[in-house]
């Protein structure tokens, strides 16, 4: 069954059993947000909220909350697709796929938008008052769109094949917008609307946006696609449909004839706060200026229904657009960043903050072995798309270990903390761009990345059980070394509380650690605030150690030294991983809230079961 709208998702996941209806009257005020992440972490079916509190709209929860559940509703364009862009890489792959051949022509259809009139979604109007006031997270600054595919065409050729489709989030109200004539636009760096608004700008033009909401399924996913600059999202949205993007044209906007919701709105000259918005790192993003949309009309069709998502400490739904995305452009990394095998954006630990590669080290075979083309690779990383925002670059060279992968993360960090010389191996960018949602920097999308690259035999052996740290004796005001795996320690220690205290407190962690006899068996350290909590799980170290720290500031090291410019050091290494004063607060669920969605998950719960 190929969906027209979001009600046709929602027949087909009912008839699959992938679907639960519930009647009771549900609180879009941190409640639905809440059930939401229960759902999720549950691997619940979806929900449509039938009832939602101060809206007349239905509300849709947990579509994309299984890998399988989205591999159904693509289950007749997917394998066509994944061909489309493996060809990318091996162009005779899709000779070897000849069952695929008689889709090809009606992807190839597919692709290219189709013009229509009388699009189902002009026909009735509401307001943004009257949409769902969806709040997921106590301090956020409003209720906020959390799937929007935001639309914009470029000022300068306003072509429907120039257009520009990305999920940007969209803040209903608060702070100082004029209540349902007004909605904020955050956009970060490196996304396409930046580039449309800036023309629009050199123009003098206002630039026109379209917010869709609902529709096919596949329109939200091209939404969160990242594409080659110039690739239209509304092509793969149609291939991916398996029915091409229909669309109108109204006064110079776009609007998705299939689409549940349309939002017509230009973009205002001035900025005003955004925020604060429970973000998916796992902490706040602040209140910043940022621009904003002067709303000119709100449509729904017939029988409209409202997806929805949350964000928050991952893993949340948008992992499941993360590992889907991957599954798709996997076999096309090689051909765009030669000598790279595999890439893997960590969602764990907030996507951007950590990236794992493996790339090739084939540079002059009669030398000794270290990171060369690596370097060079590494470099083409870090200006490739959305993995140029990537703050730790982790490295390594496939021809160590053939069957390394970047997806088994304790292996890969043993593989390559074995490896590393970190008087060598560690390169930095000090004044570089990171994510807008990352304040572990120096200011807004302002800090530094670090690659640490690893070649050749392993220097040392990693500690695998923690009874050498008997032996560790660690400066007075540090406590509770935790071992987190082969080689990685977690040592806890007094609150931050600013930067030249840090900075003595960790030169004396250094001269103590370099006075042990194992250093060399846990080259790596993270100095934390809670160390039992970081050593129980891998996902705590990832999230803690790589969301709370900057690398030119936060990096440390026994015996540091800078030499023709280069920093270096023995190990181990080490990275201060504590919170900060100047970082975002973590988010925490309202424990009133928590108690009234419990009795949703408990017996006789319209969700007892999936909790």
């Amino acid at each position: 069954m190929i969906s027209n709208c979001t009600a046709d998702a929602v027949k087909d996941l009912e008839q699959s059993g992938k679907l639960l209806r519930v009647h009771t009257l549900v609180d879009p005020h941190l409640e639905l947000g809440m059930i939401q992440r229960r759902l999720y972490a549950s691997k619940a079916p979806a929900v449509l909220f039938e009832r939602v509190k101060g809206s007349p709209f239905p509300v849709l929860a947990n579509l994309y909350g299984t890998e399988a559940r989205v591999r159904h509703l693509f289950r007749h364009t997917w394998n066509t697709v994944e061909a489309i862009i493996c060809a990318k890489g091996d162009p005779l792959s899709l000779l070897k796929q000849p069952a695929l051949w008689p889709k090809l022509p009606g992807a190839g259809l597919s692709a290219l938008p189709r013009k229509v009139c009388r699009s189902p979604v002009l026909r009735h109007r509401t307001s943004l008052a009257q949409l769902p006031q969806i709040v997921s997270w106590p301090d956020d600054g409003g209720a906020f769109i959390t799937l929007p595919q935001v639309c914009t065409l470029d000022p300068r050729n306003p072509s429907i094949l120039h257009s520009n489709l990305g999920m940007y989030r969209i803040q209903l109200g608060g702070n100082q917008y004029l209540a349902d004539q007004e909605c904020g636009l955050h956009y970060q760096l490196h996304r396409g609307i930046g580039v449309h608004h800036q023309a629009a700008l050199e123009l003098n033009k206002p630039l026109k946006v379209s917010i869709f909401v609902g529709g096919p399924p596949a329109h939200a996913f091209a939404a969160v696609m990242p594409l080659p600059e110039g690739m239209p999202e509304l092509a793969f949205a149609g291939v991916l449909a398996g029915r091409a993007f229909r669309y109108e044209m109204q006064e110079g906007w776009v609007v998705s004839s299939d689409a549940d919701f349309c939002i017509l709105g230009e973009i205002a000259p001035d900025l005003k706060p955004e925020g604060p918005f429970g973000d998916h790192l796992g902490y706040y993003s602040l209140a910043h200026d940022f621009p904003y949309l002067k709303v000119h009309a709100v449509y729904h069709r017939p029988g409209a229904i409202w997806p929805f998502t949350t964000v928050g400490r991952p893993p949340q739904e948008d992992t499941t657009f993360g590992a889907m995305i991957h599954a798709l452009t996997a076999a096309a990394v090689p051909a765009s960043l030669p000598g790279i095998r595999e890439v893997h954006a960590v969602d764990v630990a907030g996507v951007h903050p950590l990236c794992l590669a493996i790339g090739s080290e084939r540079y002059v075979p009669f030398v000794p072995r270290e990171p060369r083309e690596l370097l060079t690779q590494a470099n083409a990383l870090l200006g490739f798309g959305q993995i140029s925002l990537a703050k730790y670059l982790w490295i390594a060279a496939g021809e160590d270990a053939p069957h390394l992968s970047t997806h088994s993360i304790e292996e890969f960090f043993c593989h390559v903390l074995s490896r590393v010389d970190f008087s060598r191996d560690l390169h930095f960018q000090t004044r570089s761009t990171i994510d807008t949602l990352d304040y572990s920097g120096v200011g807004l999308n302002q800090g530094s990345k670090v690659v640490i690259a690893a070649a050749g035999e392993p220097r040392r052996s990693l500690a695998h059980d923690p009874s050498s740290l008997s032996h560790l004796n660690l400066p007075g005001d540090f406590a509770d070394a935790c071992m987190v795996m082969p080689g990685v320690l977690a040592v806890q220690a007094p609150e931050w509380v600013h930067a030249d205290v840090a900075e003595e407190q960790m030169v004396r962690l250094c001269a103590g650690l370099a006075a042990w006899p194992e250093r060399e068996q846990w080259p790596l350290v993270c100095v934390v605030d809670d160390a039992a909590f970081v050593a129980r799980n891998l996902d705590n170290w990832l999230w803690v150690c790589f969301t709370r720290s900057n690398p030119s500031h936060d990096l440390f090291g026994v015996n540091a030294n800078i030499e023709h410019k280069h920093w270096g050091c023995d190990a181990p290494l080490v990275i201060d991983a504590r919170r900060k004063t100047h970082h975002a607060n973590p988010l925490l669920e309202d424990p009133v809230v928590q108690r009234r969605v419990d009795t949703w998950f408990a017996p006789n719960g319209d969700l007892h079961g999936w909790g």
